[in-house]
């Protein structure tokens, strides 16, 4: 789900690739196969992070495994790497090795440009695919039109993730709160913060956390042959009817009745988290991401997670991928780099500090909120209740998706405008998908 702010104009592009490209040079070929040479690496995970803990200890067993070869790692931000995908892979500047967000509307839109590099006989090869269920598969893998669930494997995802409601358990006991289980005792709740002069659920408009709740919201009146068709392109879509239309309007409703703040909408998902890890806000409705970051800074009061009340369906799926751009001049390095962050060993860092590992050693995993994280993860997936992302289905939709939470949010539209407009673009790109 996270994806780039807003969109840049294209003197502000060419101002921000430059900015991206600094300091990258040339790679040599024969080093690559010599076990010499330079190894670039680019993601966007935070280093206090799950997945930042965890890549650091590979970046130093990948050294102790090549040790004549440089490793120039670049931690970079998400939208910088988002909005200038197609114009750094394009180039002879791409680095060996990214992080890149999944779905058809990235690395499916980056594979049918060619940009990728298939994976699929390494992921047979090195027996990745016997370490990734078929849910987390659906988003490594994309045919000829960069739609995902089949085709080639461009893309390696080493641990999972969905959207849960975390909660401040100290507000929640003081207020006299309990922990929901349907829909209906989290929106009492929910009154009972209000009656307190206490806005409950924390909220950003300028990113991804408010599609995320449009989209919970929708998915506790929808089935998985809403999420097929949704997601797959296997059946039309209704704007006009739920479950769309009930996200659209129970989310307005809910900024009417004062669950959400209005003054959210220019919110980055950053102030929201920052809020509750301060203490602030007895609730958000976000990705496991956060976890291993709650976990590290928040200290002052106590605090827990529990999946969406009520819903067999939640926002989830693989984690990010690890990507080869078809440019990359040091392939095979960047092979045993992934096959080094699928180990146990690695896989068991992720899953002490808040990741959903795929491949770890689970007895070696001793926190017990670490281990509830992983427990509900593992519980989604058997039933098959991994509904991906709002923004995934076409190129350029978290844009359009941002653009309605915000108006969702301030009331600048209503919700059937909304509707609309997402309806428009999703149309639109479906069709410009499946007609090439």
């Amino acid at each position: 789900m996270r994806s780039p702010r807003t969109m840049i104009s294209i003197g502000a592009a060419l101002v921000s690739l430059a900015l991206v490209l600094a300091g990258c040079g040339g790679q040599d070929d024969d080093a690559a196969q010599s076990g010499t040479g330079t190894f670039k690496l680019w993601h966007y995970e935070s280093a206090n992070g799950a997945m930042g803990k965890a890549w650091d200890k590979a970046i130093e067993v990948f050294k102790a495994e090549h040790p004549g070869v440089t490793v120039e790692f670049e931690r970079k931000a998400f939208e910088q790497i988002q909005q200038n995908a197609s114009m750094i892979l394009a180039s002879d500047q791409a680095p060996d090795l990214m992080e890149y967000n999944k779905g058809n509307a990235t690395a499916g839109l980056l594979s049918s440009k060619g940009l990728l590099t298939d994976l699929s006989d390494e992921v047979t090869g090195r027996g990745w695919d016997k370490l990734l269920s078929p849910s987390l598969q659906t988003t490594a893998r994309y045919d000829e039109k960069g739609v995902m669930g089949s085709g080639s494997w461009f893309g390696v995802p080493n641990y999972g993730e969905y959207v849960m409601v975390y909660y401040n358990k100290d507000l929640f006991q003081q207020h006299g709160v309990a922990v929901p289980k349907t829909l209906d005792e989290l929106t009492k709740a929910m009154d009972t913060f209000v009656a307190k002069k206490i806005t409950p659920l924390g909220m950003a408009g300028a990113e991804y956390p408010a599609g995320q709740l449009y989209y919970q919201l929708a998915l506790s009146k929808a089935d998985r042959s809403f999420v097929d068709n949704y997601q797959l392109y296997k059946g039309p879509v209704s704007f006009d009817a739920d479950p769309l239309k009930y996200g659209a309007e129970t989310f307005r409703q809910w900024v009417d009745k004062g669950y959400v703040s209005q003054r959210s909408a220019s919110l980055k998902a950053e102030d929201m988290g920052t809020a509750f890890i301060a203490g602030k806000t007895p609730m958000i409705v976000s990705g496991s991401w956060w976890y291993g970051r709650f976990s590290s800074e928040i200290k002052k009061f106590q605090w827990g997670t529990f999946l969406f009340p009520g819903n067999k369906l939640n926002a989830g799926s693989s984690g990010n991928l690890w990507v080869v751009p078809e440019q990359s001049k040091n392939k095979k390095l960047a092979y045993d780099f992934i096959d080094i962050t699928m180990r146990p060993e690695i896989q068991t860092i992720l899953g002490n500090n808040g990741g959903v590992p795929v491949n770890a050693d689970l007895a070696k995993v001793t926190d017990l909120k670490n281990k509830e994280l992983i427990a509900n993860f593992a519980a989604i997936t058997a039933a098959d209740g991994l509904a991906f992302y709002p923004d995934w289905p076409v190129p350029g939709y978290y844009d359009v998706l941002v653009a309605g939470g915000q108006s969702l949010i301030n009331g600048s539209k209503n919700p059937q405008q909304v509707l609309t407009e997402l309806g428009k673009a999703y149309e639109q790109g479906v069709s410009e998908i499946e007609n090439g």
